[in-house]
C-alpha cells in the first residue's frame, strides 16, 4: 500500500511536464531524443573494449535505421569516432555495420555508398599491418565494400540474401549472360567471405579454448554474419551453375567449376572447424556441406542438392515474458459495457441519471466528478504498478541472461578442464611408458657395466705388464671406431644426396608435364586460328563463286537482249517490205501498222533503258564483292599477324618469368644436374634451327604462320626451362663456376628477349638474327659439359654389363674365400694341436659364418636390384635403365667391388694368422672393412627400392646377419689373441737399483717411440681416408657435391 500511495503521489506531478513538453515542439523533441538514444547505443556498441558487441545495442541501431528509414544518424555518429587510430574500435564498427547491411532498412546500403571512398582508404591504411586486428580490419572492410557493390549492382537481392527460387530466376531476367555475370560476382563475394574466415582463424591460437575468452569472442562474433551470408551464396552459386551448364557448353564453364571446387573445399573445412567451437554451439547451428562437390556435368545432380540452412536457436521463454502474461491477465484495460443490473445498482447508490431527474444535476455531476477522479487515480496507480512491474521484469531478465552467460562460461571452462585432464592423463601414460623404458635401459646398462667391470678386472689381472701399451691401443681402437662412424655418416650423406637427386628428377618430370601442357594449349590455340583461317577462306571462295555467277548472269542478260532486238528488227523489216508492196492497196492498214510500229519502238526503248540499269546494278554489286574480298584478305593477314604476336608475347612472358625465378629467394633451394642442363640446351639449339627455318618460310609466304607460331611457343618454353635449370645447376657447383654459369644464363635470357622483340615488329622481322642466342645457348652447353662428372664414362651396354660382371665377381670372390677358409681349417686340424688348434678353429669357423652371411647378402642384393629394375624401367631395357640411372649404378658397382675385395683380403689375413705369420689386428680391421662395405652395398641397393618390398626386408635381415658375423670374428680374434700371448709375470726381485732405472728409461723411450709412431700412423690413416673419398667421389660422380658442401 505504501508503494501504491507513493506512485499515486508521483504520477500527478509527471503529467504536467509531459503536457508542457508536448505543447512546446514534440517533433523536434522526439527527434532529439531519438538521436541521443542512437548515439548512446552506437557508442556502447562500438568501443575500444576487446569484447563482443552486445546484441541489444546492435538491435537498437538496427531499429533506428527502420525508424528513420535510412542510416544518416548512424553515419553522423560513426564519423566522430577515431576508427583510423584504434583497430579494436574499427573491428567492432565493421561488425555493427555488417549487421545494419543485413538486417537494417534497405536504404542503409544506398546511404552508405557515400562513404565508400573513406572505407576504401581505411582498408588500405589498415592493410599495411601484417598481424593483429589491423589485418583483420582491412579484410573485413574489403568484404563490406564488396557487399555494398554487389547489392547496388543487383538491387533485387535483399541485405540478408534470403530469396526464393523464383526471385533468383527473376534476378537474372532469363538471360544467360546475366546469369554468367551474376555467378562471377557471387564467387567474388564468397571469396571475400572465405578470406575473412581464414584471417580470423589464423589470428587465433586454436590450441587453447579461445572461444570462451572475451578477446576470442570479440574476433569470432562477426563470423556469425559471415556464416549466414556464405550459406546463401553457396546455395545460389550451385543453382546458377546448374542453370548455366544447361545453356552453355562445359568447356566454357571450366573456370567456374575449378573456382567453385576450390571454394567448396575451403568453406567445408571452415564450417567444420566452426561447428566444433564452444562459442558457436550455443548461438548458431552451422550446416555441414556434402562430402563431395556437386557434379555440374550431370543435370540430375541438381535434385540431390540440399540447400544448407543455418539455424539460430530460439531463446527459451524467460521469466520476463511470463510476468508480462500474468500482468495482462491481472489488469484488463478495456472498458466493457455495463449490463442493465449494474446500471440499476448504480442508480440506486448514486441517484438517477440527468435524463430521469434533471433537478439533481449539480449533485449528481459532482458525484460523477468524484468517480472520474477515483477512476483516474486508480488508472494512474495501475500504470505506475505496471511500470514498476516492467522494471522488475527487465531486471529479472537481465539477471537471468547474466546467469545463463555465466553458466555457459562455466560449462565451457568445465569442458576445457575435462579436455586438459584427458590430455594430462595421456601425457601421464606416455611419461610412465617412457619411465619404464628408461628403467629397462638403465638395468641393461648396469648389467653391461657389471660385465664390463668383470672383463676389465680379468684384463688387468692377466695383462699388468702391458697396461700402458694397452691404454694407447684402446685409444687407437677408439679413433678407428670414430673413423668408421664418420664413414657411416658419409654413407648416410650419400644416401641423402641420392634422395635429393630423386627429388630433382621428380621436379624435372613436373616441369616437363607443365611444358607439355603449355604446348597442348598452344596447339589448341593454333587449331582455333587455323579453323578461323579456313572459315575465312571458305567465305572468300563463296564470294568469288557468287561473283562469277553474277558475271555469267550479266553476260547472259546482254546476249538475250541482243537476240530479242535482232529478231524484232528482222520482223519489222519483213513487215516493212510487205507494207511497201501493198502500199498502194492498203493505205488504211499502213496507217494502223505505223501506229503499231511506234508502239513497238517505244517498248523497245523502255527495254533498252531497263537493260542498261540492270547492267549498272550488277556492276555495282561486282565492285562491292571485290571490295569485300579485299577486306577479307586484310582481315586474314591481320589475324595471322595477331596470332604470331600472341605467341611471341607468351614466349616473352615465359622467359621473363624464368628470369624472375632466378632472383627469387625460394629458388635458392632448387638444384639440378649438369646432364639435365645439357639435354635442355641441346633441345633448345634444335628448336632454334627450326625457328630459323620457320621464319624464312614465313617471310617467303606469309600464309605459313602456323609452323612459326608453334616453334616460337616451343622455343619460349625450352629457353625458359634452360634458364631455370641453369640457375638450379649453379647452386651445386663452386662459386667461380656458379658465377660464370649465372652470367651465361642471364645473357641467354636477354638475347632471347631481344630476338622476340625484333620479331614482334614487321619491319625488323627480316633483320631478326638468332645467332647470338644460339651462341649463348652453346656457351651454357659448354659449361654444362665441363660440369659433368669425370667418373666412369661408359656406354649403355658397357655400364649394364659391368653391373652384372661386378655382382658375379663378388659372388665368385665370396665363394672362393669360403673354399679357402674350409681348406685352411682342414690344414689347421692336421698340423696344429692344443691352444693353437682351438684358436684357429674358432677364428676360421667365425670367418666361415661371415662368408655365408656375405653370400646371403649378395643374393638378396641381386634379387632386390632385379625388382628395382623391373619396377622402374618401364618399356626400356635393363641396360637402358642402368644407363639412365648412371650414378646409382656406379655406386652399386663400387660397393660390390669393395665387398669382394674385403672378402679376399680377410681370407689372406686369416691365412697368415693361422700360419703364425700375421697379426690379429689385421684380421679385425678386415672384418670392420667388410662391415662398412656391406653397409655401402645395402645403402646403394636400398635407395631406389620400395619400402614395402619383401626383398628389401630380406636384404636388411642379411645385413644384420653380416654385422653379427663380423662382431663374432672380432670377438673370436680378441679371445684367441689373449690366449696365445705370453702370460709370463714380471719378476724384478733379482734386479739392482741401477738395472731397474735402466729398464725404466728403456721403457720410457719405447713408450715415446710408440706414441710418435701412433701419431704418425693416425695422420697417415686420415690422409688415406681423404684420398679414398676423393677417388671414390670422382669415380662415382659426387665430387662436385662435396666441393659445394665443403
Amino acid at each position: 500500500m505504501d508503494r501504491v500511495k507513493s506512485s499515486m503521489q508521483q504520477v500527478p506531478n509527471a503529467i504536467p511536464k509531459v503536457i508542457r513538453r508536448t505543447g512546446a515542439n514534440s517533433l523536434e523533441l522526439e527527434k532529439e531524443n531519438f538521436e541521443r538514444g542512437q548515439a548512446v547505443s552506437i557508442n556502447k556498441a562500438i568501443n575500444t573494449q576487446e569484447v563482443a558487441v552486445k546484441e541489444k545495442h546492435a538491435r537498437t541501431c538496427i531499429l533506428g535505421t527502420h525508424h528513420e528509414k535510412g542510416a544518416h544518424t548512424f553515419w553522423a555518429a560513426v564519423n566522430r569516432l577515431p576508427l583510423s587510430s584504434n583497430a579494436v574500435l574499427c573491428w567492432k564498427f565493421c561488425h555493427v555495420f555488417h549487421k545494419l547491411l543485413r538486417d537494417g532498412h534497405p536504404s542503409v546500403i544506398k546511404d552508405s555508398m557515400r562513404n565508400k571512398a573513406d572505407l576504401t582508404d581505411m582498408s588500405r591504411m589498415w592493410g599495411h599491418l601484417s598481424e593483429g586486428y589491423g589485418k583483420l580490419c582491412s579484410i573485413y572492410l574489403k568484404l563490406l565494400i564488396t557487399k555494398m557493390e554487389f547489392h547496388i549492382k543487383n538491387p533485387r537481392f535483399p541485405g540478408n540474401l534470403q530469396m526464393s527460387n523464383r526471385q533468383l530466376d527473376e534476378a537474372g531476367e532469363n538471360d544467360v549472360n546475366n546469369f554468367f555475370q551474376l555467378t562471377v560476382e557471387m564467387l567474388d563475394y564468397l571469396e571475400c567471405q572465405l578470406n575473412l574466415f581464414l584471417g580470423v582463424f589464423s589470428s587465433l591460437d586454436m590450441s587453447r579454448s579461445v572461444s570462451v575468452t572475451a578477446a576470442g569472442q570479440c574476433r569470432l562474433a562477426p563470423l556469425i554474419q559471415v556464416i549466414l551470408d556464405s550459406s546463401h551464396l553457396y546455395d545460389y552459386t550451385v543453382k546458377l551453375l546448374f542453370k548455366l551448364h544447361s545453356c552453355l557448353p562445359a568447356d566454357t564453364l571450366q573456370g567456374h567449376r575449378d573456382r567453385f571446387q576450390e571454394q567448396f573445399k575451403k568453406l567445408k573445412s571452415l564450417f567444420y572447424r566452426s561447428s566444433n567451437l564452444q562459442f558457436f554451439k550455443r548461438l548458431i547451428q552451422i550446416p555441414q556441406l556434402p562430402e563431395n562437390p556437386p557434379n555440374f556435368l550431370r543435370a540430375s545432380a541438381l535434385s540431390e542438392h540440399i540447400s544448407p540452412v543455418v539455424v539460430i536457436p530460439a531463446e527459451s521463454s524467460s521469466p520476463e515474458s511470463e510476468h508480462v502474461v500474468e500482468t495482462d491477465d491481472l489488469v484488463d484495460m478495456d472498458v466493457p459495457v455495463m449490463p442493465a443490473p449494474l446500471e440499476t445498482k448504480f442508480d440506486d447508490l448514486f441517484g438517477t441519471t440527468a435524463a430521469v431527474d434533471p433537478f439533481n444535476f449539480s449533485q449528481n455531476g459532482m458525484r460523477k466528478d468524484d468517480k472520474d477522479r477515483l477512476i483516474e487515480q486508480l488508472t494512474r496507480e495501475i500504470q505506475a504498478l505496471k511500470e514498476e512491474l516492467e522494471s522488475f521484469r527487465l531486471e529479472s531478465g537481465r539477471l537471468c541472461q547474466a546467469l545463463r552467460g555465466r553458466v555457459s562460461e562455466l560449462e565451457a571452462e568445465l569442458a576445457e578442464q575435462s579436455h586438459l585432464r584427458l590430455q594430462a592423463a595421456g601425457e601421464s601414460e606416455f611419461l610412465k611408458a617412457e619411465l619404464d623404458d628408461l628403467r629397462r635401459v638403465r638395468e641393461d646398462t648396469e648389467k653391461e657395466q657389471r660385465s664390463l667391470t668383470e672383463i676389465e678386472k680379468k684384463a688387468q689381472a692377466n695383462e699388468q705388464r702391458y697396461t700402458k701399451l694397452k691404454e694407447k691401443y684402446s685409444e687407437l681402437v677408439q679413433s678407428h671406431a670414430d673413423l668408421l662412424r664418420k664413414n657411416a655418416e658419409v654413407t648416410r650423406q650419400m644416401t641423402v644426396a641420392q634422395a635429393a637427386q630423386d627429388e630433382v628428377d621428380e621436379v624435372r618430370r613436373e616441369m616437363q608435364e607443365k611444358v607439355k601442357a603449355a604446348q597442348d594449349i598452344a596447339e589448341k590455340q593454333e587449331k582455333e586460328q587455323l579453323e578461323q583461317l579456313q572459315d575465312l577462306q571458305r567465305e572468300l571462295l563463296s564470294s568469288r563463286t557468287e561473283l562469277d555467277s553474277l558475271k555469267t548472269t550479266v553476260g547472259s542478260t546482254q546476249q538475250a537482249s541482243s537476240e530479242v532486238l535482232g529478231t524484232q528488227l528482222v520482223a519489222l523489216e519483213s513487215e516493212k517490205a510487205e507494207l511497201v508492196q501493198s502500199l498502194s492497196k492498203v493505205e488504211a492498214e499502213l496507217a494502223v501498222q505505223g501506229e503499231e510500229l511506234e508502239k513497238v519502238q517505244s517498248s523497245l526503248g523502255t527495254e533498252r533503258e531497263s537493260g542498261v540499269k540492270a547492267a549498272e546494278t550488277l556492276q555495282n554489286q561486282l565492285n562491292e564483292k571485290e571490295s569485300r574480298e579485299q577486306a577479307l584478305e586484310s582481315q586474314l593477314v591481320a589475324a595471322r599477324w595477331s596470332g604470331l604476336q600472341g605467341a611471341l608475347e607468351e614466349a616473352e612472358r615465359i622467359i621473363t618469368d624464368s628470369l624472375a625465378q632466378i632472383n627469387d629467394p625460394a629458388h635458392i633451394s632448387c638444384t639440378s644436374s649438369a646432364d639435365y642442363l645439357a639435354s635442355r640446351c641441346q633441345a633448345s639449339l634444335v628448336c632454334m634451327d627450326r625457328l630459323h627455318s620457320a621464319r624464312e618460310a614465313f617471310l617467303a609466304d606469309n600464309t605459313g604462320v602456323s609452323e612459326l607460331v608453334r616453334v616460337v611457343t616451343q622455343c619460349g618454353h625450352l629457353v625458359g626451362d634452360t634458364i631455370v635449370q641453369g640457375s638450379a645447376t649453379s647452386h651445386m657447383v663452386p662459386v667461380e663456376q656458379a658465377d660464370a654459369l649465372s652470367e651465361s644464363v642471364k645473357l641467354c635470357g636477354a638475347e632471347a628477349l631481344d630476338l622476340l622483340g625484333l620479331m614482334k615488329q614487321r619491319d625488323s622481322l627480316t633483320a631478326a638474327d638468332s645467332s647470338r642466342l644460339k651462341a649463348a645457348l652453346e656457351a651454357i652447353l659448354a659449361a654444362a659439359e665441363k660440369l659433368r662428372p669425370r667418373g666412369l664414362e661408359l656406354q649403355q651396354g658397357e655400364l649394364g654389363d659391368m653391373v652384372e660382371q661386378e655382382m658375379s665377381a663378388t659372388s665368385a670372390a665370396v665363394e672362393s674365400a669360403a673354399a679357402r677358409i674350409e681348406e685352411m681349417l682342414n690344414k689347421s686340424r692336421a698340423s696344429d694341436t692344443g691352444i693353437h688348434m682351438e684358436v684357429n678353429e674358432r677364428i676360421l669357423a667365425s670367418c666361415t659364418e661371415l662368408m655365408q652371411a656375405i653370400k646371403q647378402l649378395v643374393v638378396s642384393s641381386k634379387n632386390l636390384q632385379r625388382d628395382i629394375v623391373e619396377s622402374g624401367r618401364g618399356a626400356a631395357s635393363m641396360k637402358e635403365f642402368y644407363a639412365k640411372n648412371s650414378r646409382w649404378t656406379e655406386g652399386l658397382i663400387s660397393a660390390s667391388k669393395a665387398v669382394g675385395w674385403g672378402a679376399t683380403v680377410m681370407v689372406d689375413a686369416a691365412d697368415l694368422v693361422v700360419q703364425g705369420k700375421g697379426k690379429f689386428e689385421e684380421l679385425m680391421v678386415c672384418s670392420h672393412e667388410i662391415a662398412a662395405s656391406t653397409a655401402q652395398l645395402v645403402a646403394a641397393s636400398k635407395v631406389k627400392a620400395d619400402k614395402d618390398s619383401v626383398n628389401l626386408q630380406r636384404l636388411q635381415q642379411a645385413s644384420r646377419g653380416v654385422t653379427q658375423a663380423t662382431a663374432a670374428v672380432v670377438a673370436s680374434t680378441k679371445s684367441g689373441k689373449s690366449q696365445i700371448e705370453e702370460k709370463d709375470t714380471m719378476d724384478f726381485s733379482s734386479m739392482t737399483l741401477t738395472q731397474i732405472k735402466r729398464q725404466e728409461m728403456d721403457a720410457q723411450v719405447l713408450v715415446l717411440e710408440l706414441e710418435t709412431r701412433l701419431q704418425k700412423e693416425r695422420e697417415r690413416l686420415g690422409e688415406l681416408r681423404k684420398k679414398h673419398y676423393e677417388l671414390a667421389g670422382v669415380a662415382e660422380g659426387w665430387g662436385d657435391g662435396e666441393e659445394v658442401t665443403g
